[in-house]
């Protein structure tokens, strides 16, 4: 794909998977902005590109926000790109999920994505050209136990992407969503998680670990002018885990 001049936000990028996306779409000419709650890790990244832009960012609060995409602006003038992909990942029985545990997981895995859409909206609206593409996951698709409220937030995700499509493409604006399997990154090596790879490997079509990098390209895809004629899809990329 090809990214030349284009300025892409993406979310949850100071690590894993936001971490491969950047790097793909800096290689393919974009400029990029790693916001992450990490600040640390969002420079030591952006510090690896050759023009990229760290911002500290709690995508749960809407000041911190807006906070972002005003950096954005004022550092490239505009934003072509919106990649959410900023999670939390729990691994939680259904016995152990209370309120506050529920919207925990709900404020940035939902309630993020919606802010952070919002915040960029009125650029690309005046731009008449937008891509946002929401991370979701194959959880959704596969009803995954221990994830009870990860695997409603990411259902939202994907309700929203169908959603904010149909509001969104008379300004030349697409929304898609790409849904990962279970993907070696630092977070989920470190996590409960990481005792499912061999299962979930013998699940899948492709009897191998998912890695971070094999995620980027079809996100990349879908924030090209390549798929300006592709609106309100779920792409699964899980090394046919689930198929469809």
């Amino acid at each position: 794909m090809n990214h030349q001049d284009r300025v892409a936000i993406i979310t949850g990028s100071a690590q894993g998977i936001g971490t491969a996306i950047a790097r793909n779409m800096s290689a393919e000419g974009a400029a990029v902005v790693i916001a992450d709650l990490n600040g640390e890790g969002a420079s030591e990244v952006a510090e690896s590109l050759p023009n990229a832009l760290p911002v500290t960012v709690d995508t749960s609060s809407e000041d911190q926000v807006g906070a972002l995409v005003d950096a954005t602006i004022e550092r490239f003038g505009k934003v072509d790109v919106l990649v959410n992909n900023a999670a939390i990942v729990p691994f939680t029985e259904w016995d152990d999920v209370d309120f506050a545990e529920w919207r925990r997981i709900m404020s940035v895995n939902l309630d993020g994505v919606f802010l952070t859409s919002r915040a960029v909206y009125p650029h690309m609206r005046d731009a008449g050209y937008g891509r946002i593409v929401n991370i979701a996951s194959n959880a959704f698709v596969a009803g995954t136990p221990n994830l009870a409220h990860y695997v409603a937030s990411k259902g939202g995700v994907v309700g929203f992407t169908r959603a904010l499509a149909t509001e969104l493409g008379r300004y030349g604006i697409t929304v898609n969503a790409v849904a990962p399997g279970l993907t070696e990154t630092e977070g989920t090596v470190a996590s409960p998680h990481a005792q499912a790879f061999d299962f979930v490997q013998s699940l899948q079509a492709i009897p191998r670990r998912a890695m971070a990098v094999d995620i980027a390209p079809a996100v990349s895809f879908l924030a090209s002018e390549e798929a300006a004629w592709v609106t309100g899809s779920l792409l699964v990329v899980d090394g046919g885990h689930t198929r469809h």
